[in-house]
């Protein structure tokens, strides 16, 4: 076998679940760009419409790919399209495409998942666990499989505060098995009543069906080369193919994009928990590298008894708290601020309790106060709703952002290791070296460039520069004022009793 990353994917054929996912697009182009892989099989839901093949050919636009094509001009004409849906029975693929897999695909990267957190649990569970049995199924078919890297979530096993790089089917209230063998007997909707009593402690239907899916693993991937990878909150990439590429407002970005509009201005956030995120670039390489290491175990010791599993998050000699974060993003509303802000850009941490009673006064409040303004001049009100949809949304995410885990990495320092200096350097993941100032800045231009869709010129910048100015007066105008209102109400009072 060839030594290192490059030389084990030369040639080889992969076939790579959630292809058209932020995280699935970065590593398309990753292989595409530094490994002469052979082919990429794309699993790909068919839209009503459209032809699977003109998906694809949409990534000849997409910026991420911009780099690739630069250098690399027919790179896309590898990547060919399965259709196929994970909500499927037999995924939705066809026999004749079931065959070609099993005949041609030696490496396997299972990153299709819904990551909503509110997910009913009958489609969480359909597209997170089922789907992975489904999955290794079809992959015990493959006959020149060598490595197959399934993609967790760090949070799988959010229950426990100190998580380490090992299974645990104790935090479940009943095994996979059962849990399956439950959804195809009874209806979807007495599936989701049943939610709090199949999840126990764990938050979500995401958390939950993705402990799920770890433990059909140990329970049904028998021989084959696999592991499973555990990545914390994925956010921007850091340095490739572009600097702060992301396409999506999932988790904290949504929240530090709310308030860089100057809509969010009040969260529940525990300033001094621990943060866990990760750059989507570093993340992919240590998909790469856990896809070669799988290979290389699996031929040096035979059958591995359990899958092994790598955990990536923050060092720690390298943290970082919810409080850094904030503060991160409101220092560049006076670096970048948008052009379309809506009001001047802060944010309040406060307690759980008292969220309610500052989310009234701060956001919905004003909220009702903008949408009549809107209905005056014949446009739709919008603020409401959308407070609506940002309270459901910091209240799904509070138990991660008041609660800190310790997670081991062991594994994964181990794995780091071994690599070759040159492996090393083209495909760093080394978090303790990462530097946090630097990466908040890259993805915070980036959040303003590729999400809020502002070009990164001086005309913009100095557009947002002026825009801040008169919002940052008119907010400590009215500030004045309505403290000065509750003062002189106060006095009136008291001289009132007196």
């Amino acid at each position: 076998m060839d030594n290192g990353i490059q030389g084990f994917f030369r040639n080889k054929t992969v076939f790579l679940t959630g292809a058209t996912g932020f995280l699935g697009k970065v590593i398309t182009e990753k292989l595409l760009r530094t490994t002469e892989v052979n082919r990429i099989y794309s699993l790909i839901r068919p839209k009503r419409g459209v032809p699977i093949q003109e998906r694809i050919l949409t990534w000849e636009k997409d910026p991420v790919f911009e780099v690739l094509l630069k250098t690399k001009p027919d790179a896309l004409q590898r990547v060919c399209p399965i259709a196929g849906d994970c909500l499927e029975p037999d995924l939705g693929i066809s026999e004749s495409d079931r065959r070609i897999l099993a005949a041609e695909v030696e490496v396997v990267i299972h990153g299709a998942a819904t990551v909503r957190f509110d997910e009913a649990l009958h489609l969480a569970l359909a597209i997170n666990a089922r789907a992975t049995r489904l999955m290794l199924n079809l992959a015990k078919q493959m006959t020149n499989l060598v490595s197959y890297v399934h993609v967790s979530t760090a949070y799988s096993n959010c229950v426990v505060s100190d998580v380490a790089e090992r299974f645990y089917p104790e935090n479940l209230n009943c095994s996979s098995d059962k849990v399956l063998a439950l959804g195809d007997l009874i209806s979807n909707e007495l599936l989701d009543k049943m939610s709090p009593s199949l999840m126990g402690s764990f938050p979500n239907t995401y958390t939950y069906t993705k402990a799920l899916a770890e433990d059909v693993i140990l329970r049904e991937a028998g021989n084959l080369p696999v592991s499973i990878f555990r990545p914390a909150i994925i956010m921007s990439t850091y340095k490739e193919p572009l600097n702060g590429w992301v396409d999506n407002l999932f988790g904290p970005l949504a929240l530090c994009f709310g308030a860089a509009r100057g809509v969010m201005r009040v969260t529940t956030v525990d300033p001094n928990a621990k943060m866990s995120i990760v750059p989507a670039d570093f993340c992919v390489n240590l998909t790469l590298a856990c896809a070669w290491k799988t290979a290389e175990n699996s031929v040096a010791n035979g059958k591995l008894k359990t899958p092994p599993i790598y955990t990536f998050a923050p060092s720690e000699n390298n943290q970082l708290s919810y409080g850094s974060f904030i503060s991160s993003s409101i220092y560049y509303r006076d670096v970048i601020p948008l052009t379309q802000m809506i009001w001047y850009p802060f944010v309040l941490c406060i307690s759980k309790s008292l969220f309610p009673f500052a989310a009234f006064f701060l956001h919905t409040l004003p909220g009702y106060f903008v949408d009549l303004l809107l209905r005056l001049k014949g446009r739709k009100p919008i603020l409401v709703d959308l407070y609506r949809k940002i309270h459901k949304n910091i209240t799904v995410l509070a138990p991660f952002t008041t609660n800190t885990w310790n997670f081991d990495m062991t594994n994964t320092n181990e794995l780091r290791e071994a690599l070759s200096e040159k492996d090393r350097n083209l495909y760093d993941f080394d978090m303790a070296r990462l530097n946090w100032d630097d990466y908040f800045k890259i993805a915070m231009y980036g959040m303003r460039h590729y999400i809020a869709k502002e070009k990164p010129t001086p005309e913009s910048v100095a557009k947002g520069m002026k825009l801040r100015i008169r919002l940052k007066i008119l907010h400590y105008v009215f500030t004045s004022s309505l403290f000065s209102a509750a003062g002189f109400a106060l006095w009136s009072l008291a001289k009132h009793l007196v």
